[in-house]
């Protein structure tokens, strides 16, 4: 279920794979999203299981759509099976209330300032770097009294996979500068983690990149959209204020 999960005084950090859930076919198992096509039950069946393992009451999730707006967390409805809001990142003070960014070869991002009593989880792919999801996150944890605040940069699609048409990568490189890459057959790529990797730490963010040795696409354990395509489920990130 927990690819990775470390827990710290005041807050826990989740990353999880494919095992222990409920979805069946190319869902199997732990599927925490409904946008590929698997049933509303599996999927808040999973986000249920989740939610027992870290002992909160559900997890409180976004319909992401590749943009840069930020929401608080503190009202949203705590299960899967509600209306969320449409967003790309969420921050809360409230504490047992569990953040969840879903993925499938994007960036997750976890963000925690444990003395100012703030969180955020945030969904950076190549269109959401560019647009700056990563600055907006930091700057609301700010505003709501963060100072020192901890990243934690889970699984995605590595540069040397993240394949994409040269003018694309042009295009992300003069918005990141770092982020251009080659694929092993020498065609141009994107390596989106570094990326938003360096955005964090240009804000003054500490950085734990856990994910930095692994690829969505190339490892089995993890949904990836590029490996399976639009029949894919979600993986997720969680992060919670204790």
């Amino acid at each position: 279920m927990f690819w990775f999960r470390e827990s710290l005084p005041g807050v826990e950090i989740a990353f999880t794979d494919r095992a222990g859930g409920s979805s069946e076919g190319p869902y199997d198992s732990l599927n925490l999203g409904s946008a590929g096509g698997d049933s509303m039950a599996n999927v808040v069946a999973n986000h249920a299981a989740v939610a027992r393992e870290l002992g909160v009451e559900g997890l409180h999730s976004m319909s992401q759509v590749h943009g840069s707006l930020v929401v608080e967390a503190d009202t949203l409805r705590a299960d899967g099976s509600g209306t969320v809001p449409e967003c790309d990142a969420l921050v809360s003070t409230v504490r047992e209330l569990g953040l969840l960014v879903r993925v499938a070869d994007c960036v997750p991002v976890l963000l925690a300032d444990v003395d100012a009593g703030v969180v955020g989880a945030a969904h950076a792919g190549r269109v959401g770097m560019v647009g700056g999801v990563v600055e907006a996150a930091v700057e609301r944890m700010t505003a709501s009294g963060a100072a020192r605040i901890r990243a934690w940069v889970g699984p995605r699609a590595c540069g040397r996979c993240y394949e994409l048409p040269e003018e694309m990568v042009a295009a992300v490189e003069a918005a990141v500068p770092g982020t251009r890459s080659v694929t092993p057959w020498g065609t141009p790529a994107v390596d989106v983690g570094l990326g938003v990797v360096s955005q964090l730490k240009a804000l003054g963010v500490e950085v734990h990149d856990v994910g930095a040795d692994v690829c969505t696409i190339e490892d089995e354990r993890f949904f990836s959209y590029r490996r399976q395509g639009s029949a894919s489920g979600r993986f997720g990130g969680v992060v919670v204020l204790r």
